[in-house]
């Protein structure tokens, strides 16, 4: 069955005179994730956060067009590990700046970035092209920093965790090995305080920081905590679908 609201599933024939309230833009990367999880585990969950939020919100009436997945990310901190696929910033600022140049010529002003990947920072790349395109709103959805997320899981981690580990023995079970097979995902910290503290920052070089490619235990995974938190997860990101849908970028702020 066709969903309207996925481009790549769409035809001419629906879209030629459709009027959609936003676009979303579901980004990945391509990367090992521990030993247990597929190197396609951020596209994996961007497109199906994406495609989910979107479904809630278009039958609350919203009207969302989800685009096609961009699956490479930077990964510039992993470029020792085989075959991570990494593009520049600037490579993505180049793409992201087409994309946002077709959405404002057929009339599409705002659009939301899905981000999927820790390595993706699209907030200065979102400042030069709102200054190129003004009257585009664009804004950008780190799901998983979604300050609620704690409450779901049993151990803390940003890499092949309990998080995403349990999101995947959700969505596709059949790309996760048995988890007696993972890595602890154990992760060495920075000497330098300030660097912890975060106030201070610098890149990880990921072969430095962990031997699995994993940060956070993924052992305490299950289908069940993944399938509870995505629910979660796609319902508040649908609820701001449909705010920005409603908005006028024109006043979008108050008292």
């Amino acid at each position: 069955m066709i969903r309207p609201y996925i481009l790549a599933e769409s035809n001419w024939k629906s879209i030629k005179d459709a009027g959609f309230d936003l676009a979303v833009l579901p980004w990945g990367a391509t990367e090992a994730h521990n030993y247990h999880l597929p190197y396609a585990t951020d596209n994996i969950l961007a497109e199906n956060i994406a495609a989910e939020a979107a479904r809630i919100a278009w039958e609350k009436g919203a009207k969302p067009i989800v685009l096609p997945n961009i699956p490479f990310g930077v990964n510039t901190g992993q470029l020792d590990i085989r075959l991570d696929m990494n593009i520049y910033p600037s490579t993505q600022l180049i793409i992201l700046n087409d994309i946002v140049e077709t959405l404002n010529r057929h009339g599409i002003t705002k659009l939301v970035i899905l981000n999927s990947h820790g390595g993706n920072d699209f907030k200065v790349m979102a400042r030069e092209l709102g200054a190129k395109y003004p009257d585009m709103f664009i804004t950008v959805c780190n799901w998983f920093r979604w300050k609620g997320r704690d409450d779901f899981f049993e151990h803390k981690g940003d890499h092949a965790d309990e998080m995403e580990t349990s999101l995947l023995l959700h969505l596709a079970p059949e790309l996760v090995l048995p988890l007696n097979e993972a890595g602890e995902g154990k992760e060495k910290k920075q000497k330098i305080e300030a660097l912890r503290e975060g106030w201070f920052w610098a890149e990880r070089r990921w072969s430095k920081v962990t031997e699995d490619t994993g940060i956070g235990d993924p052992k305490a995974s299950t289908s069940e905590k993944g399938k509870r938190f995505f629910e979660t997860i796609t319902e508040k990101i649908a609820g701001v679908f449909l705010e920005l849908g409603k908005s006028d970028i024109d006043h979008m702020y108050e008292y």
